[in-house]
């Protein structure tokens, strides 16, 4: 039994109690069916007053942990498993990840979501409050090329990496993109329709968070079919030009180039190409179809469960298919 909590300021006694004793019950120190330790015996081991343990048993009651028989005390109910799961930003095929993986997960799973927003200090903030409170953790880094130090106080056994580079990763399951040769064999796959246009433009703005290391595989793949490419880091494409093909990774990207050829008179598909980076269902019906590069999020949803439902070690590459419209 520990011999004391450090009370801290952010919330009362009783809810602080509550959550230590929680967690005990997630981390199986409690288990289901068993009895809880006495009101005295919590009060003397914590240095609390017998109405603060009162009131956190009550507290955990009224969630469905524990329950109580007259004459025989408090015991545990349900051990619910706990994941944090902590992804970089909302968009809709993190929301189809999303979905996916808590259908996957049964009704003894329950999710917390939260976003870092690529905000290093937030990432590691919220990982730091929140490490032996979970069961599980499935983490989208919020720097695709380095490993924040804060990880390594996680067991890797309770920690899935999502989406993040090729540098080591070890002894750590993960479920990551690869944005060097997968796009590269995407882009070769669209080497037919390609060759019609007289130069490909990526829209990389210099804040995205996109891996730069596609970069040098779009380069690659211009040399090596000789088609000139161009790094626009501009924030918007001002101008859409005919005979050039554009590729983007944001939505409203997407949206501002469609909305500009309109006026300049210009028809996707026709006089320009558009491929995007991760699909989603918009992109089947915005103007004649948007071509997508895109990894399967339902797959990763999947994959992530089945790693949290069965602790087996996971490491793999997802593949980067081709959702060819005709937009190109």
């Amino acid at each position: 039994m520990r011999e004391k909590i450090r009370f801290g300021q952010q919330s009362t006694k009783v809810k602080q109690l509550a959550d230590v004793i929680e967690q005990d019950i997630m981390l199986g120190k409690y288990k289901t069916d068993t009895g809880l330790p006495s009101i005295n015996h919590l009060s003397t081991a914590y240095h609390v007053s017998r109405d603060t343990v009162f009131k956190a048993f009550a507290h955990l009651k009224e969630r469905k942990l524990i329950d109580s028989t007259p004459g025989k005390g408090y015991y545990v109910t349900n051990r619910q498993q706990k994941v944090f799961l902590l992804l970089d930003e909302y968009s809709p095929f993190k929301n189809t990840l999303y979905n996916r993986f808590v259908r996957e997960l049964s009704a003894s799973y329950k999710v917390d979501l939260w976003f870092h927003q690529y905000n290093e200090h937030i990432f590691n903030t919220v990982l730091r409050e929140v490490i032996g409170r979970y069961n599980h953790y499935v983490v989208m880094n919020f720097d695709n090329e380095k490993f924040s130090p804060v990880l390594s106080r996680i067991p890797a056994s309770r920690l899935l990496l999502l989406d993040f580079g090729k540098f080591d990763k070890d002894p750590y399951s993960y479920i990551c993109q690869d944005f060097d040769e997968a796009f590269y064999g995407a882009l070769v796959q669209l080497t037919d329709r390609l060759k019609r246009y007289r130069k490909l433009v990526f829209q990389l703005s210099a804040d995205s968070k996109h891996p730069k290391i596609s970069v040098i595989s779009l380069q690659r793949y211009g040399h090596d079919y000789g088609l000139p490419v161009e790094i626009s880091m501009d924030e918007d494409i001002e101008t859409v030009e005919e005979g050039v093909a554009y590729l983007v990774i944001r939505q409203t990207d997407v949206v501002n180039i469609i909305k500009r050829s309109r006026l300049a008179g210009l028809k996707c598909g026709k006089d320009f190409g558009l491929i995007a980076y991760n699909d989603t269902p918009a992109y089947e019906v915005i103007d004649v179809g948007i071509t997508a590069l895109s990894i399967n999020w339902e797959e990763m949803g999947r994959k992530a469960a089945r790693f949290i439902m069965t602790g087996e070690t996971v490491r793999e590459y997802l593949p980067t298919e081709v959702h060819l419209r005709n937009s190109v």
